[in-house]
Protein backbone atom coordinates (compact mmCIF):
# COMPACT_ATOMS: atom_id res chain seq x y z
CA UNK A 1 0.00 0.00 0.00
CA UNK A 2 1.28 3.73 -1.15
CA UNK A 3 2.66 5.61 2.10
CA UNK A 4 -0.15 8.80 2.43
CA UNK A 5 1.17 12.09 0.75
CA UNK A 6 1.83 14.76 3.43
CA UNK A 7 0.41 17.77 1.74
CA UNK A 8 2.85 20.73 2.90
CA UNK A 9 0.46 23.14 0.10
CA UNK A 10 -3.09 22.50 2.60
CA UNK A 11 -1.13 22.76 5.79
CA UNK A 12 0.54 25.93 4.60
CA UNK A 13 -3.07 27.34 3.95
CA UNK A 14 -4.33 26.44 6.65
CA UNK A 15 -1.22 28.08 8.81
CA UNK A 16 -1.79 31.35 6.81
CA UNK A 17 -5.23 31.43 7.82
CA UNK A 18 -4.60 31.48 11.43
CA UNK A 19 -1.48 33.85 10.69
CA UNK A 20 -4.07 35.99 8.88
CA UNK A 21 -6.46 36.20 11.64
CA UNK A 22 -4.03 36.73 14.36
CA UNK A 23 -2.82 40.23 11.97
CA UNK A 24 -6.07 41.03 12.10
CA UNK A 25 -6.78 41.04 15.38
CA UNK A 26 -2.92 42.99 16.12
CA UNK A 27 -4.33 45.97 13.50
CA UNK A 28 -7.35 46.22 15.91
CA UNK A 29 -4.74 47.07 18.33
CA UNK A 30 -2.87 49.56 15.66
CA UNK A 31 0.22 47.30 15.05
CA UNK A 32 0.78 45.65 11.36
CA UNK A 33 3.08 42.79 11.51
CA UNK A 34 5.99 43.83 9.61
CA UNK A 35 8.79 41.56 7.85
CA UNK A 36 11.59 43.38 5.60
CA UNK A 37 14.06 40.88 3.49
CA UNK A 38 17.74 42.47 2.60
CA UNK A 39 18.30 40.90 -0.34
CA UNK A 40 22.11 41.44 -1.85
CA UNK A 41 22.58 41.06 -5.44
CA UNK A 42 20.25 39.41 -8.20
CA UNK A 43 20.73 35.46 -7.44
CA UNK A 44 17.57 34.04 -9.45
CA UNK A 45 16.41 31.51 -6.71
CA UNK A 46 17.07 34.34 -4.38
CA UNK A 47 14.74 36.62 -6.03
CA UNK A 48 11.91 33.70 -6.39
CA UNK A 49 11.97 33.22 -2.59
CA UNK A 50 11.64 36.90 -1.69
CA UNK A 51 8.99 37.44 -3.93
CA UNK A 52 7.23 34.30 -2.12
CA UNK A 53 7.67 35.71 1.13
CA UNK A 54 6.11 38.99 -0.25
CA UNK A 55 3.30 37.34 -1.11
CA UNK A 56 2.41 36.00 1.85
CA UNK A 57 2.75 39.00 3.79
CA UNK A 58 0.15 40.51 1.59
CA UNK A 59 -2.34 37.22 1.31
CA UNK A 60 -1.68 37.60 5.39
CA UNK A 61 -2.13 40.98 5.76
CA UNK A 62 1.01 41.65 7.13
CA UNK A 63 3.52 44.56 5.85
CA UNK A 64 6.17 43.15 3.74
CA UNK A 65 9.30 45.56 2.72
CA UNK A 66 12.09 44.53 0.37
CA UNK A 67 15.88 46.04 1.13
CA UNK A 68 17.88 45.38 -2.52
CA UNK A 69 21.71 45.94 -2.55
CA UNK A 70 23.90 45.82 -5.28
CA UNK A 71 26.00 42.26 -5.37
CA UNK A 72 29.30 44.72 -4.46
CA UNK A 73 27.85 46.04 -0.85
CA UNK A 74 30.65 46.20 1.76
CA UNK A 75 30.17 43.99 5.09
CA UNK A 76 29.32 47.57 6.71
CA UNK A 77 26.46 48.70 4.38
CA UNK A 78 24.92 45.67 5.05
CA UNK A 79 25.60 45.75 8.53
CA UNK A 80 24.34 49.87 8.54
CA UNK A 81 20.54 48.51 6.82
CA UNK A 82 20.34 45.61 9.49
CA UNK A 83 21.06 48.29 12.34
CA UNK A 84 18.10 50.80 11.01
CA UNK A 85 15.90 47.91 10.83
CA UNK A 86 16.59 46.86 14.24
CA UNK A 87 15.62 50.65 15.06
CA UNK A 88 12.05 50.77 12.69
CA UNK A 89 8.94 50.10 15.26
CA UNK A 90 6.85 49.07 11.83
CA UNK A 91 9.81 46.12 11.43
CA UNK A 92 8.74 43.12 13.48
CA UNK A 93 10.89 40.22 11.46
CA UNK A 94 14.22 41.27 9.82
CA UNK A 95 15.36 38.38 7.33
CA UNK A 96 19.11 38.56 5.56
CA UNK A 97 18.32 36.65 2.27
CA UNK A 98 21.28 33.90 2.06
CA UNK A 99 23.37 32.77 0.17
CA UNK A 100 25.19 36.20 0.45
CA UNK A 101 27.78 37.13 -2.06
CA UNK A 102 31.17 35.40 -1.13
CA UNK A 103 32.71 38.61 0.19
CA UNK A 104 30.14 38.63 2.89
CA UNK A 105 30.38 37.90 5.98
CA UNK A 106 27.25 35.82 7.10
CA UNK A 107 27.41 35.03 10.49
CA UNK A 108 28.63 38.49 11.04
CA UNK A 109 25.97 39.74 9.58
CA UNK A 110 23.06 37.42 11.34
CA UNK A 111 24.25 38.68 14.60
CA UNK A 112 23.34 41.66 14.31
CA UNK A 113 20.20 41.24 14.12
CA UNK A 114 17.89 41.47 17.10
CA UNK A 115 17.08 38.23 18.77
CA UNK A 116 13.40 38.99 18.81
CA UNK A 117 13.20 40.13 15.46
CA UNK A 118 15.05 37.33 13.90
CA UNK A 119 12.20 35.21 12.28
CA UNK A 120 14.30 33.12 10.54
CA UNK A 121 15.87 31.34 13.65
CA UNK A 122 19.82 31.99 12.71
CA UNK A 123 20.95 34.45 15.36
CA UNK A 124 23.49 32.61 17.69
CA UNK A 125 21.51 33.40 20.85
CA UNK A 126 18.31 31.48 19.05
CA UNK A 127 20.52 28.63 18.49
CA UNK A 128 21.33 28.51 22.00
CA UNK A 129 17.69 28.46 22.72
CA UNK A 130 16.63 25.81 20.76
CA UNK A 131 19.85 23.85 22.29
CA UNK A 132 19.02 24.43 25.81
CA UNK A 133 15.15 23.90 25.29
CA UNK A 134 13.92 27.40 26.36
CA UNK A 135 11.72 29.52 24.26
CA UNK A 136 12.92 31.45 21.41
CA UNK A 137 12.67 31.17 17.59
CA UNK A 138 13.34 27.96 16.08
CA UNK A 139 14.33 28.14 12.20
CA UNK A 140 11.46 28.10 9.71
CA UNK A 141 12.13 24.52 7.75
CA UNK A 142 13.05 22.29 10.30
CA UNK A 143 9.61 23.65 12.47
CA UNK A 144 7.81 23.00 9.27
CA UNK A 145 8.85 19.57 8.84
CA UNK A 146 8.10 18.84 12.51
CA UNK A 147 4.34 20.40 12.15
CA UNK A 148 3.89 17.76 9.21
CA UNK A 149 5.65 15.06 11.07
CA UNK A 150 3.18 15.27 13.73
CA UNK A 151 0.21 15.62 11.71
CA UNK A 152 0.75 12.15 10.98
CA UNK A 153 -0.85 11.65 14.75
CA UNK A 154 1.90 8.99 15.94
CA UNK A 155 3.04 9.52 19.12
CA UNK A 156 6.90 10.48 19.13
CA UNK A 157 8.12 9.44 22.60
CA UNK A 158 11.36 6.80 22.21
CA UNK A 159 10.70 6.78 18.18
CA UNK A 160 13.64 6.06 16.80
CA UNK A 161 14.23 9.38 14.43
CA UNK A 162 17.36 9.73 11.74
CA UNK A 163 18.16 13.12 10.04
CA UNK A 164 20.51 12.94 7.39
CA UNK A 165 22.58 16.39 6.78
CA UNK A 166 24.43 18.42 9.81
CA UNK A 167 23.50 22.09 8.34
CA UNK A 168 22.90 25.01 10.91
CA UNK A 169 19.78 25.62 9.04
CA UNK A 170 18.19 22.36 8.61
CA UNK A 171 19.98 19.43 10.08
CA UNK A 172 20.88 20.21 13.52
CA UNK A 173 17.94 22.30 14.42
CA UNK A 174 15.64 19.39 13.19
CA UNK A 175 17.59 16.93 15.79
CA UNK A 176 17.15 19.20 18.89
CA UNK A 177 13.59 19.37 17.89
CA UNK A 178 13.05 15.76 17.44
CA UNK A 179 15.23 14.75 20.43
CA UNK A 180 12.88 17.57 22.52
CA UNK A 181 10.05 15.45 21.34
CA UNK A 182 11.64 12.37 22.91
CA UNK A 183 12.73 10.80 19.90
CA UNK A 184 16.16 8.66 20.29
CA UNK A 185 17.91 10.46 17.19
CA UNK A 186 20.77 9.79 14.94
CA UNK A 187 22.68 12.39 12.52
CA UNK A 188 24.04 11.13 9.67
CA UNK A 189 26.30 13.08 7.20
CA UNK A 190 28.93 12.37 4.30
CA UNK A 191 31.58 10.93 6.91
CA UNK A 192 28.78 8.49 8.16
CA UNK A 193 29.66 4.65 7.81
CA UNK A 194 26.98 2.13 6.22
CA UNK A 195 23.93 4.68 6.30
CA UNK A 196 21.87 2.86 5.55
CA UNK A 197 21.87 0.28 8.79
CA UNK A 198 20.99 3.80 10.43
CA UNK A 199 18.73 5.09 7.92
CA UNK A 200 16.57 1.46 8.22
CA UNK A 201 16.01 1.82 11.89
CA UNK A 202 14.08 4.69 11.25
CA UNK A 203 10.64 5.94 12.47
CA UNK A 204 10.89 9.12 11.28
CA UNK A 205 13.86 9.66 8.27
CA UNK A 206 14.38 13.68 7.60
CA UNK A 207 16.67 14.11 4.46
CA UNK A 208 18.54 17.34 4.19
CA UNK A 209 21.39 16.48 1.54
CA UNK A 210 21.09 18.43 -1.00
CA UNK A 211 21.56 14.98 -3.47
CA UNK A 212 18.98 14.18 -5.97
CA UNK A 213 17.29 10.69 -5.44
CA UNK A 214 19.59 10.16 -2.61
CA UNK A 215 17.30 8.19 -0.73
CA UNK A 216 16.16 5.21 -2.06
CA UNK A 217 13.77 2.55 -1.11
CA UNK A 218 15.97 -0.06 0.08
CA UNK A 219 17.54 2.46 2.68
CA UNK A 220 13.69 3.44 4.70
CA UNK A 221 11.96 1.18 7.37
CA UNK A 222 8.68 0.05 5.61
CA UNK A 223 5.71 2.24 7.24
CA UNK A 224 8.29 5.10 8.14
CA UNK A 225 7.50 8.39 8.04
CA UNK A 226 10.22 10.69 5.37
CA UNK A 227 10.40 14.13 5.33
CA UNK A 228 12.31 15.32 2.08
CA UNK A 229 13.65 18.57 3.05
CA UNK A 230 15.95 18.91 -0.64
CA UNK A 231 15.23 21.06 -3.19
CA UNK A 232 17.14 20.15 -6.06
CA UNK A 233 16.96 20.67 -10.48
CA UNK A 234 17.44 18.19 -12.48
CA UNK A 235 16.85 18.79 -16.24
CA UNK A 236 15.05 21.59 -15.60
CA UNK A 237 12.29 20.24 -13.01
CA UNK A 238 12.06 20.43 -9.25
CA UNK A 239 13.05 17.21 -7.21
CA UNK A 240 13.86 16.29 -3.86
CA UNK A 241 16.44 14.60 -2.48
CA UNK A 242 14.14 11.07 -2.11
CA UNK A 243 13.27 9.05 -4.76
CA UNK A 244 9.74 9.21 -4.59
CA UNK A 245 7.65 7.45 -6.64
CA UNK A 246 10.15 4.33 -4.95
CA UNK A 247 10.10 5.23 -1.39
CA UNK A 248 6.41 5.62 -1.28
CA UNK A 249 6.00 2.07 -2.03
CA UNK A 250 7.93 1.23 1.58
CA UNK A 251 6.88 4.22 3.94
CA UNK A 252 3.84 5.16 6.05
CA UNK A 253 3.90 9.00 4.93
CA UNK A 254 5.64 11.15 2.97
CA UNK A 255 5.71 14.72 1.78
CA UNK A 256 6.31 15.57 -2.05
CA UNK A 257 8.89 18.09 -3.91
CA UNK A 258 7.74 20.33 -4.43
CA UNK A 259 4.80 20.65 -2.82
CA UNK A 260 5.78 19.47 0.95
CA UNK A 261 8.45 21.40 3.22
CA UNK A 262 9.23 23.96 0.56
CA UNK A 263 5.64 24.87 1.51
CA UNK A 264 5.91 24.73 4.96
CA UNK A 265 8.54 27.39 5.43
CA UNK A 266 7.19 30.51 4.07
CA UNK A 267 4.58 29.43 6.28
CA UNK A 268 6.23 29.17 9.36
CA UNK A 269 8.15 31.99 8.39
CA UNK A 270 4.72 34.23 8.49
CA UNK A 271 4.00 32.50 11.88
CA UNK A 272 7.36 33.56 12.93
CA UNK A 273 6.56 36.95 12.28
CA UNK A 274 3.35 37.59 13.55
CA UNK A 275 4.48 35.78 16.74
CA UNK A 276 7.26 38.33 17.24
CA UNK A 277 4.51 41.18 16.09
CA UNK A 278 2.73 39.94 19.17
CA UNK A 279 5.78 39.68 21.43
CA UNK A 280 6.22 43.54 20.45
CA UNK A 281 2.42 44.56 21.54
CA UNK A 282 3.11 42.56 24.66
CA UNK A 283 5.93 44.95 25.62
CA UNK A 284 4.99 48.02 24.28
Amino acid sequence: MAAQILDGKTMSEEIRREVAERAAALKERGVTPGLAVILVGNDPASEIYVRNKGKGCEETGMLSRTIRMDASASQDELENEIEKLNRDDAIHGILVQLPLPAHLDEQAALAKILPEKDVDGFHMINAGRLMTGTEGVVPCTPKGALYMIRSTGIDLNGREAVVIGRSNIVGKPMAMLLLQQNCTVTVCHSRTKDLASHTRRADILVAAVGKPGFVTADMVKPGAVVIDVGINRVDGKVCGDVDFQAVREVAGWITPVPGGVGKMTIAMLLMNTVDAAERAAGRA
